[in-house]
């Protein structure tokens, strides 16, 4: 069983910076691509950033130069560092991986989506 454990979250005053990692762990599975999400209250999810396997990167418009994503395959970690940080960021952060796997002995490969159980960000004015 693959379990994607975050950590790093915290409250923060406006200008601040936090670092989450996100760590995958189990046994026989690869990682495709990578992402954080976020969810403040009363609003839907939404990706933050994401990066492949291979370490291409995309942001949102809205953390375009404050956020960076980064990762360690041979860790299979992935991390977002926030930067500048305004109140509007406050959100539970979620990490998501693509995780390809077999189920089972025998089964075919496969990607799966998996996510980490959310990180508190509270940004204070």
């Amino acid at each position: 069983q693959v379990q994607l454990v975050e950590s790093g979250g915290g409250l923060v005053q406006a200008g601040g910076s936090l670092r989450l990692s996100c760590a995958a762990s189990g046994s026989a599975f690869s990682i495709n691509a990578m992402g954080w999400f976020r969810q403040a209250p009363g609003k839907q999810r939404e990706l933050v950033a994401s990066i492949t396997s291979g370490g291409s990167t995309n942001y949102a418009d809205s953390v375009k130069g404050r956020f960076t994503i980064s990762r360690d395959n041979a860790k299979n970690t992935v991390y977002l560092q926030l930067n500048s940080l305004k109140p509007e960021d406050t959100a539970v952060y979620y990490c998501h991986a693509g995780i390809v796997m077999a189920v089972a002995p025998g089964t075919l490969l496969y990607e799966y989506d998996y996510w980490g159980q959310g990180t508190q960000v509270t940004v204070s004015s």
